[in-house]
């Protein structure tokens, strides 16, 4: 059993038991949270993709972790012309460990 769920401007495929980083979402550590924007659902026999969204399907999780990931560096620089900036970025993320994907 897995689905398409759609957040933060991304799309993530999840089964029961994982655990994703998501964009940061608001709320503590062990708030339980509620994805409702399931784009397909797939149960191992049947396949169900919405239009564009499946309103009858919820994915349920809850908030294990608040952080920021790894330091990236942005550099510009322009040849022969002395110009060069250095630009460092921490984005935030959420992760949650899905509980279960409930239909109906």
């Amino acid at each position: 059993m897995y689905a398409v769920i759609s957040t933060g401007g991304k799309q993530y495929k999840i089964s029961q038991g994982d655990t994703i980083r998501f964009e940061k979402i608001p709320g503590e550590i062990g708030t339980s949270v509620s994805l409702d924007s399931v784009l397909m659902f797939s149960d191992g026999n049947t396949l169900k993709v919405g239009q564009p969204t499946l309103p009858d399907v919820v994915v349920s999780g809850h908030i294990v972790e608040q952080d920021r990931a790894k330091k990236i560096i942005v550099m510009k620089y322009k040849r022969r012309k002395g110009y060069h900036r250095k630009q460092g970025h921490r984005q935030y993320y959420t992760a949650i460990k899905i509980d279960a994907i409930k239909e109906g």
